[in-house]
């Protein structure tokens, strides 16, 4: 039968002049291909696709030439083309296509969205039906997966404005999915949506005020029934959906008992979800009339079941400022908003006693920094007061916590703060002088990474930056030597050679030199510094002198004696490289076999030093 509607169609097509006879025998072989494909034994879902991706582009070209060919006849021949088989037989056939793939892959959830929207984009009453028949049995074959019900829900909804076929789909869908933090708000709005679009109620001739006219409701319900009984029995053979469950609320000035309802059920059905009460709390604030005191309700809830989440207190604190529509103020004016949100972080720290929590708080200072960049001055003075808490309450001991705290102080937040609005003096100032109570009360070894950030926040700034430079040397001469020590100085000269070239990182790293025993790392990083600036006239004669300093500290370290043989062997001094030979034998009073650097190289491994 399939083979006929084909022959039926490309017949069709050759006879009203869309293709040619070549064309025709051209698509017919691909067809042939594709079929053929799906007669193996071993099936994939590629091949289903690709098959309707070509019938796909087909339909789009068939179209262009179908409006081509209208057009023709509209003004020579003033008359319409005539329907024929051909206008719908390419989406009845990527629809047979759909069916076969997902008979064989039913399984397969991506397949199934794929074939509805596929019905959803084709506006006829033959999809419609298909449309209706694949959400059927979606639901069947996958009643725990509540992307199907939302989408069933919302195609009824939505496209055929049929209410109460949204609401079976959604009352059985919370049935089976009852967990769902996405199916509860989707039925939520959804309702609320309709509650929107009703009008004012009518009131029954003869009855009390405020009695509904419900004859048509339920009129238009028994009739949707009757033409859905497959829809309603399948999902349960001894259901039957009542007026209460499919006309709960039906005008607007119940919106708010309805909220309350679908809040309740939804909170027994998932107690733990501080996602979901989140989520209610925004559809509040979207605009629901009468919605102070449910507000209040939510958030006492949420105060009892989640009292020790700090990500509870942070979301509440954040929620009474609103920081995206906060406004700015004069200079030392705190706005009450934020007053409120840092009260609401002070009986949060009371209750969660946890670095977590009072790393929130000072984020939500920075963050209002950034926001009211007229504020900062007041807004570090908190922050000032916050770490006064910290070091009471134990949580600045100088361990890991206390690092991470640093880290997110200034990741981001104070550097832009500082650089987009041209920072005064005093702002500079605070900011340093915050960053200075930190950085010395920390070991190097947990500081790295907010020294990277005080030289980011401060390399525009000459003042400053001199002064973060000289309290590095201060704290190098305590540590230096050690390894810790070592990779701040390089990651100040790594910093500087970047920031402003070869010959400030000189001066900088021979500021560090002189420090108590400045640590083999960082030697080799100054090494690798000059021995990297191809055609500086001093950068050869710079690496000789960073050698001979290091060797005369570590003079017992191989690898440093050989790295500097190789650097003058690759320079071609054959005569100063035999030179450094003659001096490590006598150093190490000892023979070192070849290594592979000198294999790569191409040396000769019987050379005096190797």
């Amino acid at each position: 039968m399939e083979a006929e509607a084909m022959v039926d169609e490309l017949e069709d097509l050759e006879k009203r002049g869309l293709f040619t006879n070549r064309e025709i025998k051209e698509i017919s072989k691909q067809r042939e291909r594709f079929e053929y494909k799906l007669l193996q034994p071993e099936k994939k879902p590629e091949d289903y696709l690709d098959y309707i991706e070509y019938e796909t582009n087909f339909e789009k070209y068939l179209q262009l030439r179908k409006r081509v060919l209208e057009k023709y006849f509209k003004k020579k021949m003033k008359m319409k083309m005539k329907i024929s088989i051909s206008d719908f037989a390419s989406v009845n056939r990527i629809t047979g296509i759909y069916k076969r793939l997902l008979s064989r892959f039913e399984g397969d959830i991506d397949l199934w969205f794929r074939y509805l929207e596929f019905c959803k984009a084709r506006r006829n009453e033959k999809t419609k039906m298909n449309m209706k028949e694949a959400l059927v049995k979606c639901v069947r074959l996958h009643p725990k997966v509540p992307r199907f019900w939302i989408y069933a829900a919302n195609w009824e909804f939505g496209h055929n404005l049929n209410i109460e076929a949204a609401r079976v789909f959604m009352y059985f869908g919370l049935r089976f999915c009852p967990t769902s933090e996405d199916l509860w708000i989707a039925y939520l709005r959804m309702e609320l949506t309709y509650l929107n679009k009703l009008k004012a109620p009518k009131v029954a001739p003869g009855k009390n005020e405020g009695t509904l006219i419900r004859c048509r409701i339920i009129t238009d319900e028994k009739q949707w029934r009757d033409e859905n009984k497959d829809l309603l029995m399948f999902l349960d053979d001894n259901s039957e959906v009542s007026k209460k469950q499919l006309y709960m609320f039906t005008v607007a000035e119940r919106g708010m008992p309805f909220f309350q309802t679908v809040y309740r059920d939804a909170v027994e059905a998932l107690p733990s979800s501080f996602r979901l009460r989140k989520r209610f709390v925004e559809i509040l604030d979207e605009g629901l009339a009468n919605s102070e005191e449910m507000h209040k309700k939510i958030i006492k809830d949420m105060k009892g079941d989640f009292a020790t989440k700090p990500e509870f207190w942070d979301w509440f604190a954040r929620l009474e400022c609103d920081l995206q529509n906060i406004q700015e103020t004069r200079e030392g004016v705190i706005l009450p908003q934020v007053q409120n949100a840092v009260q609401i972080y002070d009986e949060a720290l009371e209750v969660v006693h946890s670095v977590t929590m009072f790393n929130m708080s000072v984020q939500f200072l920075m963050d209002v920094i950034a926001k009211t960049k007229r504020d900062s001055n007041y807004i570090l003075d908190l922050l000032k007061v916050q770490y006064g808490k910290a070091e009471t309450m134990g949580f600045i001991t100088g361990d890991l916590d206390c690092q991470h705290i640093s880290e997110k102080i200034c990741k981001g937040k104070l550097t832009e703060s500082a650089q987009s609005s041209i920072p005064s003096d005093a702002d500079l100032l605070a900011i340093f002088e915050l960053l200075e109570g930190i950085l010395k009360k920390l070991p190097i070894s947990k500081s790295l990474s907010l020294w990277k950030m005080a030289l980011k926040l401060f390399a525009g700034h000459k003042k400053y930056f001199d002064m973060l430079v000289e309290m590095s040397t201060h704290l190098l001469s305590k540590n230096g030597g050690s390894e810790n020590g070592s990779s701040l100085s390089s990651l100040i000269v790594n910093f500087v050679l970047q920031k402003y070239g070869i010959q400030h990182a000189r001066n900088i790293y021979k500021r560090f030199l002189p420090l108590p025993h400045p640590g083999l790392a960082f030697y080799k990083n100054c090494i690798d510094l000059e021995s990297n600036c191809v055609g500086d006239k001093d950068g050869l004669a710079n690496a000789r002198n960073l050698y001979e300093s290091a060797l005369a500290t570590y003079h017992q370290n191989v690898d440093l004696w050989r790295d500097y043989y190789l650097m003058e062997m690759k320079m071609s001094k054959s005569d100063k490289a035999t030179a450094i030979s003659y001096r490590a034998r006598k150093a190490l009073n000892v023979d070192i076999m070849p290594c592979k650097e000198m294999e790569v190289l191409n040396m000769n491994v019987n050379s005096e030093f190797f």
